[in-house]
């Protein structure tokens, strides 16, 4: 991507630190982060953002922070959505932030999966049928409210392509043509949402297919006619037997070699105007910071 500055027309690019995990229903971060207490697991996305910030050169972006509510325990599920009010007023925040700066490329940090819907809908706005979206991902986020899951990042795929909770629909500058979007490093769903993969005609790519080598995902980023490409990395698509960056454990994923690889080509073939790094839970830290609050240390 290209550095820095802001314009009179807007801004390059910017880098968006979005750290929502209002998005990841409790019981099940409860049950795939067991050795944390709750409040801690569910906002770890947080601090997963801030040390995403601390790792990815900044190259003298302008910088601008989602703002994000702190964890509360009566937060419920409204209309298939757990926390819906927290997540669409964050949505909402984050498109002002994108419609103040008007940036011709987006770097965004969070955060669950659904932090790419606000950059990828403005750049789908910004691009119209020039852009296309390869979703790294080992889910393939395309549930909907009236699914059994209701936590929204499972729903990123599915408010981008136009399907989903109509307010929040009804926010989006733009959505993308499924034709446009590709599932790549997918080998994980929910029984009542891959039928959603296959009527809405999205493509697929295995991981097996991929740690081959990246040709097939580039044959097909070539076919859309697409001159952009946004990228969505979330970090669980990484092969669990391997190493753990995620709050889910899935193994048979794409190695870390694949992925290098994989966005390198997508750099090599098209202009790359989005890309998103999200669902990084540090474990580790997470259980550090826990036992360093619970010591005294000298005055």
């Amino acid at each position: 991507m290209n550095d820095d500055l802001s314009t009179e027309t807007g801004t390059s690019t910017l880098r968006l630190l979005w750290p929502q995990w209002q998005g990841a229903a409790p019981d099940v971060v409860g049950a795939l982060a067991p050795e944390l207490p709750l409040p801690l697991a569910q906002t770890g996305y947080s601090l997963g953002t801030h040390i995403l910030d601390l790792l990815v050169p900044a190259n003298g972006q302008r910088t601008e922070v989602v703002p994000v509510g702190n964890y509360s325990p009566t937060l419920g599920t409204e209309r298939g959505v757990y926390a819906r009010e927290a997540v669409i007023g964050q949505l909402r925040a984050a498109l002002g932030i994108l419609r103040a700066t008007d940036p011709t490329r987006v770097t965004t940090l969070g955060g669950e999966c659904s932090v790419s819907v606000a950059p990828f809908s403005h750049l789908a706005e910004k691009y119209g049928d020039d852009l296309a979206v390869v979703w790294l991902d080992a889910h393939p986020d395309c549930t909907l409210p009236e699914s059994k899951y209701d936590g929204y990042h499972a729903m990123a795929i599915s408010h981008l392509i136009g399907h989903g909770d109509p307010e929040v629909l009804d926010a989006l500058p733009a959505t993308i043509h499924p034709s446009r979007v590709a599932l790549a490093g997918l080998h994980a769903w929910a029984d009542d949402e891959l039928p959603n993969v296959q009527a809405w005609g999205l493509t697929t790519f295995a991981p097996a297919v991929l740690n081959q080598g990246p040709e097939s995902l580039i044959t097909w980023l070539k076919a859309t006619g697409c001159s952009k490409v946004a990228i969505h990395l979330d970090v669980d698509v990484i092969d669990s037997d391997d190493i753990v960056f995620g709050l889910g454990m899935e193994p048979q994923g794409l190695t870390r070699d694949s992925v290098i690889k994989t966005i390198g080509a997508l750099h090599g073939t098209a202009d790359v105007v989005g890309l998103t790094v999200a669902e990084y839970i540090p474990r580790q830290v997470l259980a550090l910071q826990e036992l360093l609050a619970k010591i005294e240390f000298p005055a």
